[in-house]
């Protein structure tokens, strides 16, 4: 976030780059970008004449590069913008003869997602140096939680860990999807508030009760009718609750808490530090290395890679999801 506030700092400063090449395997802040760049380099008066907006599979690099060249009608640059620049992908390098000596008046922006350049390419180079190459990468789960409260806490919101981990949960690292649903939220609830698990089920739809992480919480706390339960509204709820999802988290906690056990220096920070989790849920860790000595830990994830195969469809012989969940938890209950 850092690398976008000093593009978005150094455009209202007036320090603005005759190319921006906005490429990345995560669209939410190319699109961010863009969308800064269009709204802000232009007053609404220019962009009638001196702002055009071009589709990757409209156009040729020729045409981009003969509209690049051409001189802004009365305003001192123009702003010309390649959205799903990514379908030019055969031709880009033919961007390069421009890339070495681009037209001062005129910003032009590419759009590039899901694919990046190959950074080995001259043109790679010729950009950072004429222009400004940003990657936009896909953050790992254990970030995106970060992401969720620097972003409400800009806009004067606080979230609790669980209802950030709901979220995650469901809607994965997508930080375009996330990012809609928090603006739900935002619309419903007064700025100011603490957003709850309590609101993130009334208004986005996600049971803070029946979810992966009470789930882990139930095994681990050897609540074997709680645990049951949950097994049963995911085996009804399967395109919410897909099995291979349900069963990759409970390996990543058992896995956890098998390193948990070898570490030496047990106190909170470390624990958190060096399993990659929250401190708010640390006690379910806590609770879950009284209940499974470590020997009985090594045996779960034995158990919980073979579940992890057959979830997946490998040696299944057909048996049921809620029959695969079951037997998975017998096997951890033992």
């Amino acid at each position: 976030m850092e690398e976008i506030l000093k593009i978005t700092n150094d455009i209202k400063n007036g320090l603005i780059k005759p190319i921006y090449f906005l490429m990345g395997e995560e669209p939410y802040y190319i699109d961010k970008l863009t969308e800064f760049i269009e709204n802000n380099i232009l007053s609404e008066e220019e962009k009638g004449f001196n702002q055009m907006i071009m589709y990757g599979r409209d156009v040729t690099i020729e045409d981009i590069v003969g509209a690049a060249k051409r001189y802004p009608m009365m305003a001192e640059r123009q702003v010309i913008v390649v959205r799903e620049a990514q379908d030019l992908i055969k031709t880009i390098d033919k961007l390069q003869s421009y890339a070495e000596n681009p037209q001062p008046t005129t910003v032009l922006v590419f759009a590039y997602k899901y694919k990046t350049l190959d950074k080995r390419k001259s043109l790679v180079k010729i950009i950072q140096k004429n222009g400004l190459l940003f990657e936009s990468k896909v953050m790992y789960e254990n970030q995106v939680g970060t992401w969720i409260s620097k972003i409400l806490k800009g806009k004067g919101y606080q979230i609790e860990p669980k209802a950030t981990l709901m979220l995650v949960e469901f809607l994965g690292t997508d930080l375009s999807r996330i990012n809609n649903e928090l603006e739900k939220l935002q619309i419903i609830l007064p700025k100011g508030v603490t957003i709850t698990p309590s609101h993130i089920e009334e208004n986005i739809g996600f049971s803070k009760d029946f979810n992966v992480f009470e789930f882990r919480k139930a095994i681990g706390e050897r609540n074997q009718l709680q645990a049951y339960r949950i097994a049963d509204h995911f085996a009804q709820n399967k395109k919410d609750y897909p099995i291979f999802g349900t069963t990759g988290s409970v390996f990543s906690f058992f896995s956890s808490l098998l390193q948990y056990h070898g570490l030496k220096d047990k106190s909170p920070g470390n624990v958190a530090k060096v399993l990659k989790v929250n401190p708010y849920f640390l006690k379910d860790y806590d609770v879950a290395l009284k209940n499974y000595p470590m020997r009985k830990v090594s045996s779960i994830v034995s158990v919980l890679r073979e579940v992890d195969v057959r979830s997946k469809g490998v040696g299944a012989n057909q048996l049921h999801e809620s029959d695969l969940l079951k037997e998975m938890l017998a096997k951890i209950f033992i």
